[in-house]
């Protein structure tokens, strides 16, 4: 039997980097290096498509595929729902993240003596509608997102509701909302989640952490445009939530104009109050398809890739960076200093080369999205004081 000479296999082709796979979705990269998702984001393509597609719809035609819009609701509810692990019966549309928030704070029946738990950290929407709650004999129970996990227990023994971050909007500490969770079930406390900072960015399983309230704007990392946003009500909570805005659409049978009685929609529609945002409703439900189109962990992974390569680079310039780079805790928020640096100054000045970011409370804050490849990083540092 002679000698056969074997044929070399080829090495596997490495996957395309997120930031390569989808960059036509990004206009925004041939004008900006974007790193302030953390504020607002760039619209993708897609969802300003679907926008101006709308628009283009009405001008022409009015309402006269009325029907449209209302499938284009209903596949909002339907794709938030597949985000958060829920049922579609849990997710109502909202303007914002703050209303969300209020209709918690202001629909459960707080009594006297009810305690809060909250975060010195949190961005005031989700601090102030607590603290307004003071007025109605309701306490505040403050502590750190740092605290350890057996001081969260603590305070949770006897309280009414904890109000959290999933992602606190200055350190960009990501929170173990799975073990607060459970912490909150086994004391019979509401768990309440801001999601804003992390939803879209991070994977998130409301039925895991036993969430059970959560309220999100879509305009930062959920890529979506300002003014329209999901409040997911779990279906076991709903009765203890009054709505607190009362309009035609709260009720069961709001499509019969001469309806008269009061009886609420048995899902969480009961917490949407009249017109709904439709061209934010178009481009919000092109927004979530496209992102778990792309796959939450695979963001994920992206996003800790550049956040790393931010916190490790601006270290190395002589920058204090907030917050312990803890990998369980790290999201797509990177806040950095230097001592005789202004961060409003060199937040102008980048801005005026390109580099869009933010300044916070002394801090520059850097938000990069997936899309964000390691070159324009590198072209921040650079041209970092």
């Amino acid at each position: 039997m002679g000698y056969q000479k074997s044929t070399p296999t080829a090495a596997p082709e490495a996957p395309t980097p997120l930031w390569q796979a989808w960059a036509d979705e990004f206009p925004v990269t041939r004008n900006l290096v974007y790193l302030n998702h953390a504020g607002v984001s760039p619209l993708p393509r897609r969802v300003a498509q679907a926008m101006a597609d709308w628009a283009q719809e009405a001008m022409h035609w009015g309402s006269y595929y009325y029907s449209r819009w209302l499938e284009t609701y209903e596949g909002l509810r339907q794709a938030a729902a597949r985000l958060l692990g829920a049922s579609r019966d849990e997710i109502a549309i909202v303007k914002n993240t703050s209303e969300g928030i209020a209709a918690a704070a202001m629909g459960l029946d707080w009594r006297p003596g009810d305690r809060v738990v909250v975060f010195a950290e949190e961005f005031p929407a989700n601090y102030l509608p607590w603290k307004n709650l003071e007025r109605r004999g309701v306490g505040l129970i403050e502590l750190s997102v740092f605290d350890p996990l057996e001081k969260i227990e603590q305070a949770c023994r006897g309280a009414r509701l904890l109000a959290l971050s999933f992602v606190q909007y200055l350190s960009g500490y990501r929170a173990d909302v799975e073990a607060i969770g459970a912490i909150c079930r086994s004391h019979g406390c509401l768990f309440l989640l801001d999601a804003i900072q992390g939803l879209g960015a991070f994977p998130l399983d409301v039925e895991r952490a036993r969430v059970d309230v959560l309220a999100a704007d879509g305009h930062k990392w959920l890529l979506g445009p300002e003014g329209c946003g999901i409040l997911y009500v779990r279906r076991e909570v709903q009765e203890q939530i009054e709505p607190v805005e009362f309009g035609w659409t709260n009720v069961a049978n709001y499509h019969d104009f001469g309806n008269r009685d009061l009886t609420l929609r048995p899902d969480a529609g009961r917490y949407e109050c009249g017109t709904l945002n439709t061209p934010g409703c178009y481009g919000l439900r092109a927004a979530i398809e496209l992102l778990l189109e792309i796959g939450i962990p695979a963001i994920a992974e992206a996003l800790q890739a550049r956040s790393e390569q931010i916190a490790e680079a601006v270290q190395r310039k002589g920058y204090e960076v907030l917050g312990v780079r803890d990998p369980a805790h790290v999201s797509g928020i990177v806040s950095f200093r230097k001592p005789g640096v202004e961060s409003p100054e060199v937040v102008g000045q980048l801005k005026a080369k390109g580099i869009v970011l933010a300044a916070r409370q002394g801090w520059i804050r850097a938000s990069p999205h997936f899309y964000v490849g390691p070159e324009p990083i590198e072209r921040l540092i650079a041209e970092l004081p």
